[in-house]
């Protein structure tokens, strides 16, 4: 790993073991992207990759005419000079121009990786990790200055980006859009993946050709949303879960965002990602700066299965962080689907001492504790105990869980309130609404308007509160609406263009505060499930609650897509009652478990509710649970059969020593007669005998030949015939000598 910098050409050159990035200063001092893929040599002269010729209604530079940003590739390019496609940024000056000349003038190149004050990021833990360069440009005329960031780590085909923008000029400006990363590579062959859907059904991976015009995705909704997730892959034609080149490239920010793809007449591709400039607006006076979110590239030859491992294992180690990052997550039981908000201290006890009895670890306390809380329509905002169910408070119950040998976590919706609640009644001005227009309401409530430092006083003296009371183990914050009418009563007519972006920071500085008072709490993210499931929510919550859907079909598909740019470690997933209450669906328990292993693992029901053989198969599967979960959720994922693709789904995890494997293999409707499956399983040792059932195999058989998984009874690797059937094997292996 280096970051090499060639003066008299230059340009520098960042490169690990697997890949190489390459930038140049162009003839007119801006950046230009010169190469970005597979390790390449160094050189000390990269220039033939800059482009000279001349074209019809091109425009150059005034001394050479055959020199054009439009023709081409640029590293943070602007707009109305001689590249006339989308720009990475926009600032209006005081006459009203838009044009903005950056000029190279300086660099640093230092070990490790600074953090982004008020911002999640990619961290290291060793200088020696990483190394970063800064590129420091002005525009001349105006004062503004550029400082565009690039980190290259050791360990992983990953390259960390972000810009700031400082205004050292004497007159303010306003910063209309900065986008985080851009990057335009050689040619448009690629295919575009994104992650798509909406509520209940989240994360369906979405693939399209790529062609002149502008392909984008992006968020409105004041949260990264669950209809498009600001994750996307560029795969080669070719490229395949095992095989073939791809780059992904995610936004590490939780608010309003846009990424797209541009091809050009000529057949490049301009590709970037950022805060979405739709209703941002940033006025940057005389000394002020606006730092971007960080934008994580991630680059493999081998296959989108590779891609999303180096993505897991670089966001458990380098983005969640403390006592949680790589921990084994504690099996929880949830009342929500159980009790709704109809409950009282000794049915919660009731459905909690059961949870015990199964071997659960931690329960969870969902909506209605606290205000006049009992249905959707009143309470949300006032955080206070409801005493005429808990008459104890929030303490005396978490007193009677931990007596039972329990965790005890408790659920907030921090960032709503309702009409009908004590709050709103008292400080009408702190929601997010437009003077003389309707309110709207989703989920009968409205948003608290987190730009705001009162706002941000009150979340968090009342969250504090309430975790120091019950000693809580665990916090589960969740978020049911969309932000509308998004204008704040506090801001100015030229800071409203602030808002969305203000609302997030501090939600953001919410959460580090609670983690700096409570560094042992495990916050689990939540929005209406996935709606806000992100890189940057992992910063501060290692896990998000993966969709409301618990029906282990559809979770079959959310999961399978979230795998994509997640780790599986970050995926809330519980098993719930059947019928499901979201589909209406009826699935074997046993299937509803071999689902939600491959996630957080929980329960979403009441447990006193189901008959002796599905309790006695519920503690069995909370002992399999706690004996596989280091494997499951810290091991390396594999996608095998996508459910987008087949009537048949398998993935499994394999540990990082390879001695141990879970590999899940799920049927969703019956088929008559149906043939033998053959799946071939992946990442183990070739060389090493693995056991599974009390039968031996090679590795290399397992990953050759495969399994063949039938109906017929008497096969070896037979499951039961119907709907919904899946089964898991366990794996293990021991060395030739038999040790």
């Amino acid at each position: 790993m280096d970051i090499i910098y060639h003066g008299k050409a230059k340009q520098f050159h960042l490169f690990n073991d697997r890949i190489s990035y390459v930038i140049g200063i162009f003839p007119n001092g801006e950046p230009g992207q010169l190469y970005y893929g597979k390790r390449i040599h160094d050189r000390e002269d990269y220039s033939y990759l800059i482009n000279y010729e001349f074209r019809a209604m091109m425009v150059g530079k005034p001394d050479n005419e055959c020199f054009s940003l439009e023709m081409n590739r640029c590293e943070y390019p602007s707009f109305g000079t001689t590249d006339l496609r989308d720009p990475a940024f926009e600032i209006v000056y005081k006459n009203g121009s838009k044009v903005t000349n950056f000029q190279y003038v300086s660099h640093e190149i230092t070990d490790g990786k600074p953090g982004l004050p008020g911002l999640p990021a990619l961290y290291t833990e060793d200088d020696k990790e990483a190394k970063t360069l800064k590129l420091n440009f002005v525009d001349d005329l105006t004062g503004v200055e550029l400082v565009l960031s690039y980190t290259i780590f050791r360990d992983y085909p990953v390259i960390a980006r972000n810009a700031l923008i400082r205004n050292s000029g004497d007159e303010k400006v306003m910063l209309e859009k900065a986008m985080s990363l851009s990057i335009d590579l050689p040619d448009r062959d690629y295919r575009w993946i994104q992650f798509s859907g909406a509520w209940a059904r989240e994360k369906y991976p979405v693939e399209r050709e790529l062609t002149e015009g502008i392909t984008k995705i992006g968020s409105m909704r004041g949260h990264s949303s669950a209809n498009h997730n600001p994750f996307v892959i560029l795969k080669r034609k070719n490229t395949d879960e095992f095989s073939g080149e791809a780059f992904s490239a995610a936004l590490v920010y939780s608010g309003n965002f846009i990424s797209q793809a541009e091809g050009d007449a000529y057949g490049t591709l301009r590709f970037m990602t950022g805060i979405n400039p739709e209703g941002f607006s940033w006025k940057l006076d005389p000394g002020e700066e606006f730092q971007t979110p960080e934008a994580i590239l991630t680059w493999t030859e081998n296959g989108l299965n590779d891609l999303s491992r180096t993505i897991h294992r670089l966001y458990r180690k380098r983005l969640s962080r403390g006592v949680w990052k790589e921990k084994e997550r504690p099996i929880l039981l949830n009342n929500w689907e159980a009790t709704n908000m109809d409950f009282d201290e000794e049915a919660v006890l009731k459905i909690a001492k059961r949870g015990k009895e199964a071997g659960v670890e931690l329960f969870v306390l969902d909506d209605g504790w606290f205000g006049k809380r009992d249905d959707d329509f009143s309470g949300l905002g006032d955080w206070f105990v409801n005493t005429d169910k808990l008459p104890e408070g929030i303490g005396g119950l978490a007193k009677k869980i931990r007596d039972m040998g329990l965790m005890f976590g408790l659920w907030f919706e921090p960032e709503m309130v309702n009409e009908d609640s004590d709050l709103f009644r008292k400080h009408p001005d702190w929601v997010l609404s437009v003077p003389g227009r309707e309110r709207s309401l989703g989920r009968h409530q409205m948003v608290l308007d987190m730009s705001r430092d009162d706002v941000w006083d009150y979340l968090y003296e009342r969250m504090h509160s309430l975790i120091a009371e019950g000693q809580l183990d665990y916090v589960k914050w969740d978020m049911n609406r969309t932000i509308s009418e998004c204008f704040s009563a506090a801001a100015s007519p030229e800071e409203q263009g602030k808002v969305y972006h203000r609302y997030v920071l501090n939600f953001y500085r919410l959460y580090e505060r609670l983690i700096a008072d409570f560094p042992e709490l495990l916050f689990e993210s939540c929005a209406s499930g996935g709606s806000r499931f992100d890189a940057g929510i992992m910063y501060y919550a290692p896990q998000t609650w993966g969709s409301d859907d618990t029906d282990a079909v559809e979770r079959l598909k959310i999961q399978y897509g979230t795998s994509y740019g997640y780790p599986i470690a970050s995926i809330g997933a519980h098993v719930s009652v059947s019928p499901n209450q979201q589909t209406g669906r009826m699935t074997p328990i046993s299937t509803r478990a071999n689902v939600a292993y491959f996630g957080t693992f929980g329960y979403e029901m009441d447990l006193n509710e189901v008959s002796d053989a599905e309790f006695e198969e519920i503690k069995k599967q909370v002992a399999f649970m706690k004996e596989n979960r280091g494997v499951i959720q810290n091991g390396d994922f594999y996608r095998l059969i996508s459910p987008f693709e087949d009537n048949y789904c398998a993935w499994m995890s394999v540990s990082e020593d390879r001695e141990k494997a879970v590999f899940a293999y799920y049927k969703i409707l019956s088929e008559p007669n149906s043939g033998r499956r053959k799946v071939r399983l992946k990442g183990l040792d070739p060389d090493r005998l693995y056991y599974i059932d009390g039968r031996e195999f090679y590795g290399s058989e397992l990953m050759e030949i495969g399994v063949e998984i039938t109906e017929t009874p008497g096969m070896e690797w037979k499951i039961p015939s119907g709907d919904f059937i899946s089964k898991v094997f366990l794996i293990h292996s021991r060395e030739k000598n038999g040790s």
